[in-house]
């Protein structure tokens, strides 16, 4: 899985039966043809498992003009946004206690990364969605979103919690 830090958005990912080099410079070139990375714009975190220290991706990297760094070795928590991504992923009610198949945890997978970009409401940004972060449109929900409250504030003056909840959900009453 790639992951934007900045927006949390999850611009490509891979179900695969094993880990390896070749698998990974495919995912990170499809992702980049994808996103429209130009050289010089990006820079890749990450572990330290052999894909990402394989030569076939530094090459790539090299190629596609990308920065590459890593933690220090031996850090248990050397991505903390992807271990918080996949937390959010097992603690969803619809994560199974196991998958039929191969099959069925890639559609699972499709299924839970649509929802995580597009309708999760995530804390690290601002209860936008990522795909609102990642695409530019969070400025856009601000204003929307302050025009509501700013109405409701206006009609309803002594429910301001009430109505901040009714305009974020549920993420709201929990922070």
């Amino acid at each position: 899985m790639i992951i934007d830090i900045y927006s949390r958005y999850v611009p490509g990912w891979m179900l695969a039966h094993a880990e390896n080099a070749k698998l990974a410079e495919a995912l990170l070139a499809d992702t980049a043809a994808k996103q429209h990375i130009i050289p010089g714009q990006l820079t890749i975190h990450a572990d330290r498992g052999s894909p990402m220290t394989a030569k076939p991706v530094a090459f790539l990297l090299a190629e596609l003009g990308v920065t590459k760094s890593h933690s220090r070795p031996h850090c248990s928590n050397d991505n903390p946004y992807s271990e918080s991504q996949f937390r959010t992923m097992k603690y969803r009610p619809t994560f199974p206690d196991r998958f039929g198949s191969f099959q069925d945890a890639h559609a699972f997978c499709g299924r839970f990364f649509g929802w995580y970009n597009h309708e999760h409401r995530h804390s690290g940004v601002g209860f936008h969605t990522p795909a609102d972060v990642h695409y530019g449109r969070a400025e856009l929900v601000r204003t929307q979103r302050a025009e509501v409250l700013t109405a409701a504030y206006a009609q309803h003056p002594r429910n301001r919690q009430e109505l901040w909840i009714a305009v974020l959900g549920d993420h709201a009453a929990t922070s």
